[in-house]
């Protein structure tokens, strides 16, 4: 069974691409993240406040990108996110 997730792009005021992720990210749906990564160039947003659950399959779509990642999330995440190591790598804002 698939997991829900919802994908959106768009552009912050200072011209950086955003991409808003809502629902849960997981192996059922990580390949969607990953295409929706690639299909960006540049410094890239990713704002993950709705996103209710992130497994490894997510984090690992994530660690590629970590160098022009900046990554806008929900308490939820910040263990997740620690312990991955993946906050040492990138810049993680608090919603």
């Amino acid at each position: 069974m698939t997991t829900a997730l919802t994908l959106s792009h768009g552009r912050r005021s200072d011209g950086t691409e955003l991409l808003t992720a809502v629902g849960e990210i997981d192996m059922s749906n990580a390949a969607e993240l990953a295409r929706a990564l690639a299909g960006t160039a540049g410094p890239l947003v990713l704002d993950l406040t709705e996103v209710e659950y992130l497994d490894s399959a997510g984090l690992s779509v994530l660690f590629p990108h970590a160098e022009r990642l900046q990554l806008v999330t929900n308490p939820l995440l910040d263990p997740v996110l620690t312990i991955s190591g993946l906050s040492d790598l990138t810049t993680v804002h608090g919603a």
